[in-house]
């Protein structure tokens, strides 16, 4: 029974859900107003179909360099202002340049020496100059022949100095030993230790000074036996050799015998000025001995000079005749080169050296460049950071120089960077000229993307078909990359292209059967 009440009022609940929902369609039909429906018709035609993407970014130059000279020094011109156009080589910044200049010269007249001289060696040789060569030969033989000469005449004077020397000698070592070893003094004691021990009770110094007196006499005196014996075995007539030994062996004595003659000097002075300050009577024959001395002393200091003299004389004579010996030989050579061809050494040699110069003049010519600074492309000034009369420095900025051809440089996402190839043609347009648009063509594509916040994006640089001046870089761009072209496709407007919505009576139908 319940089964059948349950099932009764199952058909009463359907009924009544069709009945509002009939009502419902009876209440639109009479309340809402029926629309009318508009159409628009345009034929369909053939055409060509472009697909493209879009993109934003910035407007960039193509090239960009800061000028910087490669030395230092004081500008002394600026030939741009900011934002002027110039052309590549046009002068830009010059620096002081004098001393480069004057290098340049230098290296110039360098260079055409060289020049004369190769023309010079390949030129025969005129009478007056291989005469001019004979008589320098000539003069160079005389020379010698002279000091040959001047030698053997010093050799002779020579030996007539030694025996000018022995005019006196004798008499000095004689005098000498007279006045320290007799007993002119004291009859019981040579002068010399009469001297010595005379004042040793007041000054020991005596005793030192008459040991000096008595070994610098005993080697002049061995010296001058020795140097008296070889002059009497000389003759003047003897070898060069013998005369020169026998010359400085007389120079050595005599330095001897002049220093033997100052410590007995010396010895004798002592008595007398320690005597005489201690205010007690000496021997007047001390006042005898160094007035002896004092001549001993002149006589020898002449002999040793004039020694000294012949003996730098044979030096002399002998170097000048080296001299000349040499002269000679470099006069005969220069005489049969200058009568000789120039040899294929020389020729080339001379030719090496204008080579060397002309790379030295390349040098400096390249050096004096560096003081010129100069655009290396076609661009536009977009600063000037000197004035005349600044100091630039090797590497420091002086101006920056951007070219005239513009580039746009978009990012794209990793999906439409796929359909992206170089060559592509874009239209460009700018948020700050709102009325200009350029064409352009996609000259570069990035392989690597950028990821930011979880999305990639890949750089397209643009490059532009024509300029504008009104365009900067940096300003804002927007790009439209032309993509894909179809040709000769069937084309309608968008405005007649619908599209199709699911019906409403079967959309309620389902939900009614739902």
């Amino acid at each position: 029974m319940f089964l059948s009440s349950l099932s009764k009022h199952k058909w009463i609940t359907a009924a009544a859900a069709v009945a509002i929902i009939g009502g419902y369609f009876a209440y639109r039909s009479y309340a809402i107003p029926a629309e009318t429906v508009r159409y628009l018709t345009a034929p369909a035609e053939r055409g060509t179909l472009i697909v493209s993407l879009t993109g934003s970014g910035q407007v960039a130059a193509s090239n960009q360099v800061d000028l910087k000279p490669k030395t230092s020094g004081d500008v002394t011109f600026v030939g741009v202002v900011d934002g002027q156009s110039v052309k590549a080589g046009a002068l830009v910044v010059q620096l002081d340049s004098r001393d480069a200049q004057k290098a340049v010269r230098d290296a110039e007249v360098s260079l055409e020496t060289a020049k004369l001289s190769l023309d010079k060696l390949k030129q025969p040789p005129d009478a007056l100059s291989i005469l001019q060569a004979e008589n320098s030969l000539t003069q160079a033989k005389e020379a010698k022949d002279k000091a040959v000469s001047n030698l053997a005449s010093a050799y002779d004077d020579g030996f007539t100095t030694i025996s000018n020397a022995f005019l006196d000698l004798p008499t000095l070592v004689t005098g000498l030993h007279d006045i320290l070893f007799s007993n002119t003094i004291n009859t019981n004691q040579a002068n010399v230790d009469y001297y010595s021990d005379s004042v040793s009770k007041y000054d020991q110094k005596s005793l030192a000074y008459a040991r000096d007196a008595d070994d610098a006499y005993q080697k002049a005196r061995s010296a001058y036996d020795a140097n008296f014996t070889a002059y009497k075995n000389t003759e003047r007539t003897s070898s060069v050799a013998a005369i020169e030994s026998l010359l400085k062996q007389t120079r050595d004595t005599t330095l001897l015998i002049s220093s033997a003659v100052k410590s007995a000097d010396n010895l004798i002075q002592f008595y007398k000025d320690t005597l005489t300050g201690r205010g007690l009577p000496y021997k007047t024959a001390a006042d005898a001995h160094l007035t002896g001395l004092s001549s001993y002393t002149g006589k020898a200091t002449s002999q040793f000079t004039n020694l000294q003299s012949a003996v730098d004389a044979l030096k002399n004579d002998r170097d000048a005749i080296t001299s000349a010996d040499r002269s000679v030989g470099e006069r005969t050579e220069s005489l049969a080169k200058l009568k000789a061809a120039p040899s294929a050494l020389d020729l080339r040699s001379a030719e090496l050296s204008i080579k060397q110069r002309e790379y030295s003049l390349l040098d400096v010519k390249e050096k004096l460049a560096d003081y010129f600074i100069r655009a290396p492309f076609d661009g536009v000034i977009a600063k000037v950071g000197i004035k005349k009369g600044d100091s630039a420095s090797s590497g420091t900025s002086v101006a920056t120089l951007i070219t005239a051809q513009k580039l746009a440089q978009v990012s794209l996402n990793e999906v439409d960077v796929a359909k992206v190839k170089v060559g592509q043609k874009a239209t460009l347009s700018f948020d700050a000229v709102s009325d200009l648009q350029i064409s352009g063509q996609v000259a570069q594509v990035d392989a690597l993307g950028a990821v930011s916040q979880g999305v990639v994006t890949y750089g397209v640089t643009i490059a532009f078909d024509t300029q504008d001046l009104r365009i900067k870089p940096g300003m804002s761009v927007s790009a439209a990359i032309i993509t894909d072209v179809k040709q000769d496709v069937l084309m309608v407007p968008n405005s007649a292209i619908k599209a199709a919505k699911p019906s409403p009576v079967r959309a309620e139908t389902m939900t009614a059967r739902g």
